[in-house]
């Protein structure tokens, strides 16, 4: 059965509570890999200790810890720039303490130019506060500092990280789960985006074939690539290729979308969980994305405890009505 997870730091927290008291016991870490420059090798965040007493604090509010979906900087590696080796170093290492630790996947991405949207205070259902996109307000952008930036440069350096880190990740047991581009538009502001679209995923499973080289199905960006996305999920589910599920939805399309509450959105999702229950999918899938609902901070959009809240049992209660069908 697929397991209903949170994000957030470690330790107790008034969020933590929360989630746990709605049943929850799953955690995807959220914890900072930037490098300490004051710190020493066994102090940097992707070195075991660190790593380990993170596991334990999860552990110690009750929840098990599924997935790290932080990631340490890696736009060398993405850019083919003179620090990427280093950087692929700390990814491996990162890699393989997630393995002696105990945590079986790693929600990266391959995004120089990182998630974007163009408002946080799209008015949404009586009166929250959503978050959309709109790829017109960009056309006119400025390049960023690395310039242009064209497809088959990323997808060079991608091969060139996957043939470095998946061996390492086999050895270590741990999975490697590609986060979409988030939009997924061909380009922003000069830069490529290579995950935006069905054919790419395949690419990425086939460019360095392996176990443990999949994706993470992001619904909000997966859902704008495909009119069907249960049926994605019944062809990368059936290939054994979905390693963590966001389960969130939207409206609209690529260029110009709102983020919705989870149940007003374009997607049919009680097909996508029967997609999930029928590919034999027994991962963490979490709520994600959620509009800010009234009486809590829009300081963190996208990320509302009260609308995770209510996004947790939606989602609860649309498992146990499809788990519970006659199949």
């Amino acid at each position: 059965m697929i397991k209903i997870a949170e994000v957030f730091g470690p330790g107790p927290s008034r969020l933590s509570r929360l989630v746990r008291q709605c049943g929850v016991e799953h955690v995807v870490a959220g914890i900072d890999l930037r490098p300490r420059p004051d710190a020493g090798k066994e102090d940097q965040p992707w070195a075991y200790m660190p790593l380990l007493r993170a596991k334990t604090a999860y552990e110690d509010c009750g929840f098990k810890m599924a997935v790290i979906e932080s990631r340490p900087p890696l736009n060398d590696a993405k850019l083919g720039g003179s620090g990427r080796d280093e950087q692929i170093d700390v990814a491996c290492e990162l890699i393989r303490n997630m393995g002696r630790v105990g945590i079986p996947v790693w929600c990266y991405e391959w995004m120089p130019v990182g998630v974007l949207r163009t408002s946080r205070t799209v008015p949404a259902r009586g009166g929250a506060l959503a978050t959309g996109y709109d790829h017109d307000l960009m056309r006119n952008a400025p390049l960023t500092d690395y310039g242009e930036v064209n497809a088959e440069q990323l997808w060079e350096n991608l091969e060139y990280f996957l043939r470095r880190v998946v061996p390492v990740a086999e050895e270590a047991g741990v999975q490697l789960a590609m986060h979409p581009d988030d939009p997924p538009v061909p380009s922003v502001r000069g830069v490529a985006r290579i995950m935006a679209s069905l054919e790419d995923f395949q690419r990425l499973i086939d460019l360095v074939p392996s176990p443990v080289n999949g994706l993470t199905l992001c619904q909000g960006n997966f859902t704008l690539m495909t009119d069907d996305l249960p049926a994605a999920i019944r062809d990368f589910g059936g290939q054994g290729k979905i390693f963590f599920v966001h389960f969130r939805d939207v409206r609209g399309t690529a260029e110009k979308f709102v983020e919705t509450f989870h149940d007003e959105g374009k997607t049919d999702m009680t097909a996508c969980m029967r997609a999930y229950r029928d590919v034999g999918y027994e991962g963490v899938c979490r709520p994600d994305h959620v509009p800010t609902m009234e009486a809590d901070s829009n300081d963190r959009p996208m990320y509302s405890s009260i609308g995770r809240l209510f996004a947790i049992g939606y989602v609860t209660g649309l498992r146990e009505a499809v788990y519970a069908e006659p199949r």
